[in-house]
């Protein structure tokens, strides 16, 4: 599979590669490998155990570095372009700092997710506290590492083989160590350690997003003590809502962006080599196996007409004033950019408050009218055929 995915590449760089200049191999690759090959929750939905997981992320390591060396010999001298994966990574915050069980469990809990992926193409392995505890799980049963081991020349191969990482970060959780009983050995159980949240922290009622800016300047230092201080995208960051009706006053998302964003500026000037940042996302969209029921659009779409129409949040105004300043100039002035971005939204609720009016005459139009011409028609043909008996 990882030469097929590079025949696949190199079909794309030859197709795109004058105009495309920067290229993510995968996405997520966390979620294909656990969610795709141990739950079996995604695409290509096989539930194979943390087996599955394992040896599916080994193969998108070795078709990523294949992809990196194909382009970097074949298509780079011409096309100068840069070859990057983006990983996703919840920050993991110990729960008390004054216990070295929670700390270590915090440490494992990175290295289980961003490690997992970022320590093989940087430092050429996989994370040694990943080895150890896969490796201690699995003699207990008698049985050798679940965890594939890259051989010497592999390891070469794939270190290095990363132009800019990029980073998609949403939440943070608190962690404490927790040592699972269950002989069922899976991706989780693996990691001996359980995931808390503070009820204070802000929620727009997804299961899984809490504002907690913090953890992302954290996150961010953490990956430059690493891995080197890499080249950073930050390619996705947002908040989703779950609201089944049009919400255009989206005060937490203004929120959520205002406090994320601010902390990836603090980030750069601790030193950390972000050169972009992309807002997640632009338009409501199709989020995995929740459907449209999860809104993280900058844009809401309302998905009941079939040419979908779109209207902006106020998140929209928002962001478009951070762009501009590149960030923010001075609190009176975001202030401004805040009350502004809620005048507009008002009104394009004012807007959409009408929408069931349209609906309603687009019903008598389509469905009212006609009939109503129909009877007439039929009532016409009766009268002539009426007429004719009697003439």
């Amino acid at each position: 599979m990882a030469s097929y995915f590079k025949d696949y590449a190199d079909l794309c760089f030859e197709s795109f590669g004058d105009r495309v200049k920067h290229w993510i191999t995968f996405n997520n690759p966390m979620a294909i490998a656990v969610e795709g090959y141990e739950t079996g929750q995604h695409a290509p939905g096989l539930k194979l155990g943390s087996d599955g997981a394992y040896k599916a992320a080994h193969h998108i390591i070795k078709a990523h570095a294949e992809v990196w060396d194909s382009y970097n010999k074949k298509w780079h001298g011409e096309q100068r372009g840069t070859i990057g994966i983006s990983l996703t990574s919840t920050w993991g915050e110990p729960i008390d700092l004054s216990k070295k069980k929670d700390i270590e469990a915090a440490e494992r809990y990175l290295q289980f997710s961003l490690g997992w992926f970022a320590n093989p193409i940087y430092h050429g392995d996989y994370p040694e506290i990943m080895k150890d505890y896969i490796g201690k799980k699995s003699a207990k049963q008698g049985l050798a590492s679940r965890l594939p081991v890259f051989s010497a020349q592999e390891k070469s191969y794939i270190k290095g083989t990363a132009d800019f990482l990029g980073i998609s970060h949403f939440t943070t959780r608190y962690i404490s160590q927790k040592n699972y009983l269950s002989e069922e050995l899976s991706y989780f159980t693996n990691r001996d350690l359980m995931e808390l949240v503070d009820p204070k922290w802000p929620n727009a009622g997804s299961q899984w997003v809490y504002t907690v800016p913090w953890g992302f300047r954290r996150l961010l230092n953490f990956v430059k003590a690493q891995y080197g201080n890499p080249l950073i995208y930050v390619t996705e960051n947002g908040i989703p809502e779950k609201l089944l009706y049009a919400q255009l006053c989206d005060e937490w998302r203004i929120n959520y962006l205002k406090g994320y964003i601010n902390e990836m500026l603090k980030a750069t000037k601790d030193g950390v080599n972000i050169q972009g940042y992309t807002a997640w996302s632009l338009l409501d969209k199709f989020e995995w196996e929740q459907g449209y029921s999860e809104r993280f659009g900058l844009y809401y779409v309302d998905i009941q007409y079939q040419n979908k129409p779109r209207y902006p949040k106020a998140s929209v105004h928002y962001y478009k004033a951070i762009v501009e300043a590149n960030g923010f100039p001075n609190p009176r002035e975001v202030e401004n950019w805040h009350q502004k971005a809620t005048e507009v939204c008002s009104a394009m609720n004012q807007l959409l408050s009408a929408e069931p009016l349209t609906t309603h005459l687009e019903m008598v139009t389509e469905i009212v009218v006609p009939t109503v011409f129909t009877c007439i028609l039929i009532s016409a043909v009766l009268l002539l055929i009426l007429l004719r008996k009697h003439h």
